[in-house]
């Protein structure tokens, strides 16, 4: 019998170990941290819905194994039976709402903090989803345009190349500013995805999304269409590249001047 119970307690240990190991990812259970602002805030709420799942299912899987081990059949001797426990009915049906109403609740609180907008953004870029590509115009925070704009090559083509290649279109941000995105499609439903920035949203035909950014970290960061939208979808790649405000200003200002020697030269 000490030999049955001390296995049993390895078999828990050993299950333990593997859900908790194999969700976390040090330890960030296997989601990104968020280069945003706003997906930060999306990575916390998936922490909180982890930890939470975690723990439900330590309750329910130690009391299953606890049952095992303590009611398990002993030659023909049957476990004492019983038809009610109103105290432990109360308590497995209003502990569930308890917890569906805590996790709904910040829920709530991070869709709007993920979906507010700022009153005066420092920074406007109007997106523009085609098939298969991406425009990004720049706007001031007047809304007037500053006469800069990044798009993907006319022609598709199988390129097969990582979404950070030069050969598709950059979206250039400053950190720690907020960029405003205007999120238009010109064509059939795609969808504006960086991983990253744990955001995703629709560009559909006929309809504006507006969303915000406020980057927390310089680098460069993958973007893909999300939606299937046709023979080049898999091409439909872009990057978002965050520098700081200074190299930002700089930018705009080399891009406005050789798109204006450009169109002259026309």
């Amino acid at each position: 019998m000490i030999k049955s119970s001390k296995s049993i307690k390895a078999i828990i240990g050993l299950l333990g170990g593997a859900v908790v190991l194999g969700g976390c990812n040090a330890p960030t259970f296997g989601a990104f941290r968020g280069a945003t602002t706003q997906g930060h805030d999306e990575f916390k709420l998936w922490v909180g819905f982890v930890i939470a799942g975690i723990a439900v299912a330590a309750i329910v899987w130690g009391l299953i194994f606890w049952a095992v081990a303590r009611y398990r059949r002993k030659g023909d001797e049957i476990p004492r039976q019983f038809h009610e426990n109103v105290p432990l009915e109360i308590i497995y049906t209003t502990l569930p709402i308890i917890i569906i109403g805590v996790l709904f609740y910040f829920t709530v609180v991070t869709e709007n903090q993920v979906d507010a907008v700022a009153s005066h953004p420092s920074e406007i870029v109007h997106v523009l989803a085609y098939r298969w590509g991406w425009r990004f115009s720049y706007y001031n925070q007047n809304n007037t345009s500053q006469g800069v704009a990044i798009q993907t090559a006319a022609e598709p083509k199988l390129l097969a190349q990582p979404a950070t290649s030069s050969q598709y279109p950059q979206l250039v941000i400053p950190k720690g500013e907020t960029v405003r995105i205007v999120l238009n499609s010109a064509d059939v439903v795609h969808g504006f995805y960086v991983p990253a920035f744990n955001f995703s949203r629709y560009a559909l035909p006929g309809v504006t999304n507006v969303f915000d950014f406020t980057p927390t970290q310089i680098g460069i960061f993958r973007g893909q269409c999300s939606q299937y939208c046709g023979l080049y979808h898999s091409e439909m790649l872009f990057s978002v590249k965050v520098v700081s405000p200074a190299a930002f200003t700089k930018w705009v200002s080399g891009k406005q001047m050789a798109q204006n020697q450009s169109g002259g030269s026309k």
